[in-house]
């Protein structure tokens, strides 16, 4: 969506199509409505949250409620819109590239989820993968090093530089421009009323139920640590969890409603003894560098959370998304900046160590920024995807 935004700075007249692959597409609503934008294709959304490949029983989930037959539609807008010449950009892991790939136009591709910082460095290290990926000499497997290098790709944007050079030894002219996901994220001001509270950021995710699953399993670790001095829990989401969906959740951890505070935005505040947790829709971006330490169980923001310097304890669950090999993989993509917890015991024990020893927590945060990178990728991806595909003569 960031990209998109830079791009529709650079070509305002251009109208931009975009086919939600898993789910509604939610994050494109208000640009639609402002007439810029418009969804395409089948929506729905499915048991994983489009985390198929995370287990058999995933996978066996989202067939039985549809994936087959939505994968079908969607290959076939693809090829529609292949056929007219237009340009593709695809967004994502293999599934979107092979998309463009077979739509016969010309498209450009951003991998996100791979990057070779993943075997090459951080703890929890997996000898079998580790010996094939250093054997390939990269994350990213031969096939999908094909459809990069295909006459048709003009643009292949990986995460990092460390991806880019592993790509480009095997014949992808991969570049690293930046990485959207640290665009519009600079630390605010810390609100008065905050500076004497120890700060918690909360992620539960965003795909229901997991969500609220995890977020009844982080709040029940951090009830394991009792505040021995103020703390806030800052729980920023999305239009889900909703309010309604965690106030069950908060109550039956004891927490009451109380007065929002004035200048930190939200939607409520609830306590319990020492500990003000905060609720708030859309407040991510505002809220994310106020904190000292976060609990996730999400994808995206943790990364984001990280690339602020803010270092994280993760406790993986039974999914789809959050299990505990996605843990692990994260914790080393992210070269330990966060640490996957085997118990809420255990999650509470290392907050306390984490709140305690601010060197730690600037060692760690040193770590976080160094791998998730400095903000402005979006608008030199827009630049690029505007002089290398809508600048050609079929676009």
């Amino acid at each position: 969506m960031r990209i998109l935004q830079a791009l529709h700075q650079r070509r305002p007249q251009v109208l931009i199509g975009v086919l939600p692959l898993v789910g509604e597409g939610e994050t494109y609503r208000q640009a639609e409505q402002e007439g810029w934008l418009h969804r395409l294709g089948p929506r729905q959304r499915l048991p994983s949250g489009g985390f198929s490949n995370q287990s058999l029983s995933a996978l066996l989930r989202d067939l039985g409620a549809g994936l087959g037959g939505l994968s079908w539609r969607q290959w076939q807008l693809v090829r529609r819109w292949g056929a007219s010449g237009e340009p593709i950009l695809a967004v994502g892991d293999l599934l979107p590239l092979l998309l463009a790939w077979a739509s016969g136009a010309p498209y450009g591709f951003v991998g996100t989820p791979k990057s070779d910082y993943t075997w090459r460095s951080g703890p929890g290290r997996d000898p079998i993968a580790d010996c094939y990926h250093r054997c390939k000499g990269s994350e990213w497997d031969p096939w999908e090093w094909s459809l990069m290098a295909d006459r048709r790709a003009r643009l292949v944007a990986v995460r990092d530089g460390l991806t880019a050079r592993g790509l480009r030894r095997q014949g992808v002219a991969a570049l690293a421009p930046g990485n959207p996901m640290m665009d519009q994220l600079d630390r605010r001001p810390l609100p008065e009323v905050l500076g004497q509270r120890r700060r918690i950021v909360l992620l539960c995710g965003s795909r229901l139920p997991e969500a609220l699953a995890n977020a009844r399993r982080l709040l029940a670790g951090l009830a394991c640590s009792p505040a021995r001095e103020p703390q806030v829990v800052l729980c920023p989401t999305g239009s889900r969890p909703s309010r309604g969906d965690l106030e069950p959740i908060l109550r039956a951890q004891g927490y009451r409603e109380v007065e929002l505070p004035q200048g930190c935005g939200g939607s409520s505040a609830w306590q319990v003894q020492q500990r003000l947790l905060l609720l708030g829709p859309g407040c991510f971006e505002r809220w994310a560098g106020w904190g000292e330490v976060g609990l996730a169980t999400a994808g995206t923001a943790t990364e984001q959370l990280v690339g602020l310097g803010v270092p994280v304890l993760s406790l993986p669950g039974p999914g789809p998304q959050f299990k505990r090999g996605f843990a692990q993989r994260q914790s080393r993509l992210l070269g330990g900046a966060v640490h996957p917890c085997a118990s809420g015991q255990e999650l509470a024990l290392e907050l306390e160590r984490l709140l305690r020893d601010g060197q730690r927590r600037q060692h760690l945060g040193a770590i976080g920024r160094q791998r998730m990178g400095t903000s402005g990728g979006s608008e030199r991806l827009a630049e690029l995807v505007d002089r290398r595909l809508l600048a050609q003569p079929q676009g």
